[in-house]
This record gives C-alpha cells, structure tokens and sequence, in this order.
C-alpha cells in the first residue's frame, strides 16, 4: 500500500522502519518513546519541576507582595472613589431636596401671586365700582348745579326783564300822568320833607 522508504542519516528517533509503519496504518496503534530529560525525568516531573523553580522565584521577588500590594492600592482606590460617589450621592440628594423644597416654594409662591393678584383685581373693581358712583354723583350733582344755576340765571334775567319793562313802562305812566306842575309839586313835597 505505502511504499515508505526510511532516510539513511536520519537520527534513531525518526527512524521507523517500513514494518513498523504498515502495522501502524492497518491496526491502528502506534508505539512512541515518550521524552525524558537526560533519560530520568518523564513529561510530568518535568513540568512540575519547572513550575515549582518558577513559584520560588516569583516568592524570592516578592512577586505575591507586589501583587497584594497593588490589588490593595487597587482596592484603596475603588474605596476612596466608592467614598466620593457616597458623597456626591449625598450631595445630589441634597441638592435634589433644595431644589424640590424651591419648587414648592416657588409653587407656594405663585398660588400666593394669583391670590394677591385676584384680591387686587376684586379691590380694583370695587374701587373702579365706587369711584364710577361718586363720579357719576358728582357729575349728577355738576349737572344739577347748572341746572340751578340756569335757573337763577333765568329768573333772574326774567326780573331783570321785568323790572326793566316796569321802569319803561312806568316812565311811560310817569310821563303821561305828570306835568310840569306835578313836578314841582313833588318836588316841594320832598324838600319840606328833608
């Protein structure tokens, strides 16, 4: 099947003769030398061995300090930054509280506006309401004051009138009804009286 020809200089490890390797192809199995170190230590204590140099090398360097040591400074800093979070927590709360408490203030404060605001505009039209009445009474009584002033001015105009028109018409009388004579008549009269 496989014609498998081995090399002449190959080194004792490598070297499988044709036999061997069609025993292996048709069952299967193969058989290999396992390696040791200088022929004493298997694969396994080997690997042990070197392991076990390594752990006393990593302790002779103090490598597990140097790793505790920076996992606590490592630690420390998580600490001292979960330590400035539970502050700004708390200061966040705080301020979250203030400005809460300013806002129902400031809620408190507006309802307090709107009600000033309406006492004022309720006081405005009274105000507005009384102050219309006293103007309207004012203007009533302006107007009435003229109205009487208009009549007084009238009735007086009309005896103004009246007596002008009794004086022209008794000058008239006068002067029909006495002469010279009656004149001096009275004014004789006048001058014994005096």
């Amino acid at each position: 099947m496989f014609d498998f020809k081995p090399m002449a200089n190959a080194p004792e490890v490598f070297a499988t003769s044709v036999a061997d390797m069609a025993e292996v192809v048709e069952n299967g199995v193969a058989t290999h030398a396992e390696p040791a170190l200088l022929g004493i230590l298997d694969t396994y204590q080997i690997v042990s061995l070197s392991m076990l140099v390594l752990i006393l090398i990593m302790i002779w360097k103090k490598v597990p300090g140097m790793i505790t040591g920076g996992l606590d400074a490592k630690i420390e800093a998580i600490r001292t930054q979960l330590d400035e979070a539970k502050q700004l927590r708390a200061e966040a709360e705080a301020l979250r509280n203030e400005y809460a408490a300013k806002i129902a203030n400031a809620e408190k404060d507006a309802e307090a506006m709107i009600e000033g605001a309406q006492t004022e505009a309720d006081a405005i039209l009274v105000k507005a309401e009384a102050d219309g009445q006293q103007m309207i009474a004012r203007r009533k009584q302006m107007a009435e004051n003229k109205i009487s002033a208009a009549e007084r001015e009238a009735v007086l105009e009309v005896r103004n009138r009246a007596a002008s028109a009794a004086a022209i018409a008794a000058r008239g009388l006068i002067a029909a009804k006495h002469d010279a004579a009656a004149d001096s008549k009275l004014a004789d009269q006048v001058i014994a009286e005096i």
